[in-house]
């Protein structure tokens, strides 16, 4: 009896390590029989000692290949020309991609057939296998790494008093019904190919860099990088009112908040651009790569409307009290500059989602310059100053902040303009300065 081998059919003289290889090619592609007892010449001297070969068959199919695919795999005897032959039956399996354990999700770990031919998979055919068997829902996919560690991970978590065993890795989505590691694992792992770029520059435009900074490896050390590297940038002015020092912030430290772990949970990580971080003298921006969830408006985000991109991310993040419940960080990023002019900008592109913050202190002290060298030009103001003398002999700065109705560093530039024109005489020094009318 003569043979031919083809895209379902392998023959094999005797048993080889080799056969895992071809078991997974047949389950990734559309099956096939491997006949072991069958030379490359088709010439059948079948097998000496059938049942240990079929023993060592089968264990290796089930110690090598990831996931497990013996549900899919038959093992027999056919008796060919009077001579036993072993016949392993391989079904397409529904978990592809299928994998030698040791090499991973890789092209060295990764058969497919071609002809009669078992081949490597390229990564391009890997990631379409991947796709088609875990939908297009990008975290519960199987990371194509396999060598992950969670070192940095699991500290954060025990420093939340949170556990993070084997069991809570599975219900987490970590690892999936497969046994395998899934892409939320991947961006949990050291081993994060996803980052996060930041850049300070000179002015209001990205023309000259005055630092950057990459933060690697898991989401939640690079959350927690970002976030020392941007309160670096968050300087804080102090105003006086009446007798009381208010110090305020550059930037609402929620509204950073939120705009950081928003661009973590809800970005597309199908894309490999980094998430970008720049910072300038007037605003803060934020631009994550994967636009809006698809039915989502801007609209609705500014209502507070949330579908979740990254579910089981977002699920650890609520974990650790990271965020606190969805669909609340624009809201609280608005409601944070509720008594400013300038407001946060959000813009959507198809594929990016841009929140730009503003600069609370910058636009505080444009508008303080604008209205003290407007000040300089109004007399009227000089007269309302003058006229309190017709009641009394010497004036202080409060005097002038009262019937004025400016502020303090508007009343100092109003006395000086003052003193510079000869109007007024200053006595005193430092607290006790008080200001006549000059002779």
């Amino acid at each position: 009896m003569k043979m031919n081998e083809n895209k379902t059919i392998e023959w094999k003289r005797e048993y080889t390590d080799n056969i895992k290889k071809t078991v997974v090619a047949f389950a990734n592609s559309d099956g096939g029989a491997i006949y072991i007892g069958i030379q490359d010449d088709g010439i059948i001297i079948g097998v000496a000692d059938v049942d240990d070969t079929i023993l060592r068959t089968m264990n290796a199919i089930r110690d090598a290949i990831r996931p497990d695919v013996t549900l899919f795999v038959e093992c027999g005897i056919e008796v060919m020309e009077g001579k036993e032959v072993v016949v392993v039956t391989v079904q397409r399996g529904t978990a592809c991609p299928y994998y030698i354990g040791k090499k991973g999700l890789r092209p060295e770990g990764v058969y497919v057939r071609r002809g009669a031919s078992t081949v490597p998979a390229t990564e391009t055919v890997i990631r379409n296998m991947i796709q088609e068997t875990s939908g297009d829902c990008y975290e519960t996919a199987r990371s194509l790494e396999q060598q992950l560690t969670f070192e940095k991970t699991a500290a954060y978590f025990e420093k939340k008093k949170v556990a993070f065993g084997e069991k809570q890795k599975i219900s987490l989505g970590l690892v999936g019904i497969d046994g395998t590691y899934t892409n939320l694992a991947l961006l949990l792992s050291e081993q994060c190919q996803h980052t996060i770029k930041l850049a300070a520059f000179e002015g209001s435009k990205k023309v000259v860099f005055k630092e950057r900074k990459e933060c690697s490896g898991s989401l939640l050390v690079q959350v927690e990088e970002a976030y020392q590297y941007i309160e670096q940038y968050n300087r804080t002015r102090a105003e006086f009112k009446g007798l009381e020092r208010v110090d305020r912030r550059d930037y609402p430290e929620e509204a950073l908040r939120e705009a950081l772990l928003n661009a973590i949970v809800h970005r597309d990580y199908s894309f490999s651009a980094s998430t970008l971080i720049s910072l300038f003298d007037n605003r803060i921006e934020f631009v994550t790569v994967g636009g809006l969830v698809k039915g989502m408006a801007l609209n609705d985000i500014m209502l507070g409307v949330s579908i979740l991109r990254n579910r089981n991310l977002a699920n650890i993040f609520y974990r650790l009290n990271l965020i606190e419940a969805y669909g609340t960080g624009v809201p609280k990023i608005i409601e944070s500059y509720d008594d400013l002019v300038q407001k946060p900008r959000f813009d959507v592109t198809d594929n990016a989602f841009k929140i730009a913050l503003p600069n609370r202190n910058f636009y505080v002290e444009k508008e303080i310059e604008q209205i003290v060298e407007k000040d300089f030009n109004k007399t009227e103001r000089e007269e309302q100053v003058l006229g309190l003398f017709n009641t009394r002999k010497f004036i202080v700065r409060k005097d002038v902040e009262k019937i004025v109705g400016v502020s303090q560093a508007t009343a100092i530039m109003l006395l000086r303009e003052m003193l510079q024109k000869g109007l007024l005489e200053k006595v005193g020094d430092g607290r006790l300065v008080k200001y006549k009318l000059k002779k």
